[in-house]
């Protein structure tokens, strides 16, 4: 799908497809970023928002698609029998940045809303060295509370909710590896995935980890009205920081 500040394109990825965007003109740095879908797999082509925020900082964009994965590192079916979406984005999604447009970790920078925004918390989490900057919209971080609520895909993943609860984004804090770079928001009206982000805003505080958040700005609850409203605030985030990497003295 073609815009006059960029063009998205679909290819295929290690067997699954993938929307990427091309900026008209690529950021000096040629930083990338991985964007990870919500559980209703809406599609960032279809967001204008976002692509004017990417266009305008000349950022290029990976979005692969999982499925109702939750982004973790259990075997979902309905995305894949034999490789997990962590494991596709960290391994996979990565490879194929670095073939395409020879760019490396640190330069690659996660971005998720909701289902999305909770998994590329937890990645960065997990590997805090290879994904240093990270933003998150309306992050769905409790996401084991859909287990009451006749969730299709977790039952299949965790035995039960605890084990769900005990790989979230906020268990997975490490006090001394964490990323440098972390930025995430949620709109308090957002009844369902505001208690689980404000906890995290109070482990990340109690723990001294650098974080930027915002928890108080409103505009439509959870979904992309509020994600519209967040776009340029997360990339603008997300660029900077990626820039503070390549400034960073080892």
């Amino acid at each position: 799908m073609a815009q006059p500040s960029g063009t998205w394109s679909i290819v295929e990825l290690a067997g699954h497809e993938a929307d990427v965007y091309e900026p008209a003109q690529p950021h000096e740095h040629g930083y990338v970023v991985i964007y990870l879908h919500g559980v209703h797999l809406n599609r960032l082509a279809d967001k204008p928002a976002f692509a004017q925020a990417f266009a305008r900082h000349g950022v290029r964009v990976v979005c692969p698609r999982t499925q109702r994965s939750w982004w973790t590192d259990k075997i979902c079916h309905e995305f894949d029998p034999a490789i997990t979406a962590e494991r596709y984005v960290v391994e996979h999604v990565v490879g194929w940045i670095r073939e395409r447009w020879k760019i490396e970790p640190p330069k690659i920078a996660l971005l998720g809303t909701s289902m999305g925004g909770q998994g590329a918390l937890r990645i960065a989490m997990k590997h805090p060295q290879r994904f240093p900057v990270v933003a998150a919209i309306s992050p769905a971080i409790d996401y084991h509370l859909r287990m009451d609520e006749g969730d299709e895909t977790l039952p299949g993943m965790y035995p039960d909710k605890e084990a769900a609860r005990q790989d979230t984004a906020t268990l997975h804090v490490h006090p001394l590896n964490w990323p440098r770079n972390i930025w995430f928001c949620c709109d308090p009206t957002d009844v369902r995935w505001h208690e689980s982000t404000e906890r995290l805003r109070m482990k990340l505080a109690a723990l001294g980890i650098p974080h930027a958040c915002d928890l108080e700005t409103t505009g439509g609850g959870h979904g992309f009205e509020y994600y519209n409203r967040m776009a340029e605030a997360a990339v603008q985030f997300l660029v900077e920081r990626l820039e503070s990497e390549r400034l960073r003295v080892v």
